[in-house]
């Protein structure tokens, strides 16, 4: 089948990755003590998403009411939307983002994105740099249960888009992005500009590895090609 549709990442993707991750972890994790989360549980060395899955569960077996444990999750999901707000007040593009979405538009694809930041954060990165045009599905965190590197949320961005894990292809700089991408079977391209290595994206499933996000319109080129070969050898077997 042919490539469809792309999608992108935002943070370390499209934008510059300049999140001070490591303390809103902490922020996030010292909230969560204090609602009496067992310190023992919580590392800051994860991301904040594994911190809630773990409330989640104590909490659960603690006999905590789905509101109580709602709450919980919704304030430290602001905590993590107010660094977020800051750090996209000073984020920049990437190079060669603008021109390379320019020219997958002109291409006939669908473009996407699958971003664990929220709506509001997202929405004002994609607005202050004049590009949430060129985007026909946009799913933020608050739009699913479950976040990258959980397949639900690629998936729901495939929906959105009306296509198949084959007919898409998945851009990001992080291993939680090939991660999801290899779960759904969907083609991961891997861009070292962001969290991860090119070693660390690989292993967690790259298909691709790019050094720049100006690539990808050959590299959607090469994978159609690469699947038309594919398809004169499985025909030539029959």
């Amino acid at each position: 089948m042919t490539i469809k549709a792309v999608i992108f990442d935002l943070d370390g993707t499209i934008t510059a990755f300049n999140l001070d991750y490591m303390t809103l972890r902490s922020e996030v994790r010292g909230f969560l003590i204090r609602t009496g989360v067992p310190a023992s549980v919580l590392f800051v060395n994860e991301s904040i998403f594994d911190m809630l899955n773990k409330t989640e569960i104590f909490m659960k077996n603690s006999g905590k009411s789905t509101r109580t444990l709602e709450k919980v999750r919704n304030e430290a999901l602001a905590i993590a939307e107010r660094h977020e707000l800051e750090a996209a007040k000073t984020t920049c593009l990437l190079p060669n983002v603008l021109e390379t979405l320019k020219i997958l538009k002109e291409m006939g694809l669908k473009i996407g994105l699958c971003t664990v930041n929220s709506e509001k954060s997202a929405s004002y990165i994609l607005k202050r740099f004049g590009v949430a045009s060129f985007f026909d599905a946009v799913i933020p965190r608050n739009k699913v249960k479950r976040v990258k590197p959980s397949g639900e949320h690629l998936e729901a961005v495939l929906k959105a888009l009306k296509v198949s894990p084959k007919e898409a292809l998945l851009v990001g700089d992080a291993t939680r992005d090939m991660e999801c991408a290899k779960e759904l079977k969907v083609m991961a391209v891997g861009l070292s500009t962001g969290v991860s290595t090119q070693k660390e994206l690989m292993n967690a499933g790259a298909n691709y590895l790019v050094t720049s996000i100006a690539d990808l319109p050959s590299l959607v080129e090469t994978a159609k090609l690469d699947a038309k070969q594919n398809r004169k050898r499985r025909a030539g077997l029959k």
